[in-house]
């Protein structure tokens, strides 16, 4: 299998919509693709929007990217409400709180909505992606994508393979980094 990231109707969707989860949006949407975001606190999502919205038109005002990018990117987040309706998405990113538990939940989850050659990937910075794989039925297509905080201005992200990642997931992120304006 293959992702071609490069394709016009790229969809990402981002769990979690705290300080890194807004930034990965960010770069997401400024990048091009369709971004799908959810929160698991009612509002967090919608608050995310806003804040992400003013981030690209001051982006636009210190002539970073122009007004109608920032006001395309924008348009590109969409707000949903469960993780059922990553379904579409290409990727998953999940950017939710630092516990094993949580992180296996949701992925296990997840495994039984996106579909097949759909890529899942953690933006852990502490735990360690083979540990958060070992009991999916997908392992090979899961991998960490880590991003550095604010992730607008930290360009370096983190492409990390677990044991039964399959080469094509880490080629696909690499891709994808890239295309975020990011150095994998």
């Amino acid at each position: 299998m293959a992702l071609d990231v490069s394709r016009a109707d790229l969809t990402v969707g981002v769990i979690g919509t705290g300080a890194m989860g807004r930034g990965i949006v960010q770069v997401t949407a400024a990048g091009g693709m369709t971004v799908l975001m959810t929160d698991a606190r009612p509002g967090a999502a919608a608050e995310a929007k806003d804040f992400i919205g003013k981030m690209l038109d001051r982006a636009a005002e210190k002539g970073q990217m122009t007004k109608e990018e920032a006001v395309a990117a924008t348009a590109r987040i969409k707000i949903v409400d469960s993780h059922k309706d990553m379904k579409p998405c290409h990727v998953v990113i999940e950017a939710i709180v630092e516990n094993l538990d949580a992180k296996r939940a949701l992925f296990a989850e997840l495994e039984e909505i996106v579909t097949l050659d759909c890529i899942l990937v953690s933006n852990t910075s502490s735990l360690s992606v083979t540990t958060i794989a070992a009991k999916l039925k997908t392992a090979h297509r899961f991998a960490g994508f880590h991003f550095f905080n604010p992730v607008p201005l930290m360009k370096l992200v983190e492409v990390i393979s677990g044991l039964l990642t399959e080469p094509w997931v880490c080629d696909a992120l690499m891709a994808l980094g890239k295309r975020m304006t990011r150095e994998p």
